[in-house]
């Protein structure tokens, strides 16, 4: 079954550069260019530089306690605060979300968590695509 037309999904941006790794915290706003990959525990809020094709990484180990902004995402953490990813987010099976997603490009496993509205940013479009989603019922279990 087919739900629309099949696009190609790219993250544009392969190098990491930056590491936040497992035996850091961070407590303050993290703002980076190129690729950063979490996998430590960040309070504050990680942002990319305007106009960068940036992409983050979050491992199932990592956590973010605010406000998320990149160009591309990989998502297999816990993230506390909205989500805003400009061109493609992928949420991994163990990824948890508490806050609002703005996206252009979604994949999302069986098993990743969303509480919070997902919104769709259109191409050039003036009205946006707007999906509330609760964790309390999972919709695997109903069907």
């Amino acid at each position: 079954m087919f739900f629309g037309r099949k696009r190609s999904r790219t993250i544009e941006m392969t190098k990491l550069s930056s590491l936040v790794a497992d035996n850091l915290e961070i407590v303050g706003d993290v703002i980076f260019t190129a690729g950063l990959r979490v996998d430590g525990r960040i309070q504050g809020n990680v942002i990319s530089k305007d106009g960068e094709r940036s992409l983050l990484v979050l491992s199932e180990k990592g956590s973010i306690n605010g406000r998320v902004r990149a160009y591309d995402a990989v998502i297999n953490g816990a993230i506390t605060g909205d989500l805003e990813v400009e061109h493609f987010l992928e949420l991994q099976a163990n990824a948890r979300v508490s806050g609002n997603i703005i996206y252009r490009q979604l994949q999302m496993e069986c098993g990743a968590v969303v509480d919070g509205k997902l919104e769709k940013l259109e191409d050039g479009a003036s009205g946006a695509n707007v999906i509330e989603l609760a964790s309390s019922t999972p919709a695997a279990a109903t069907r």
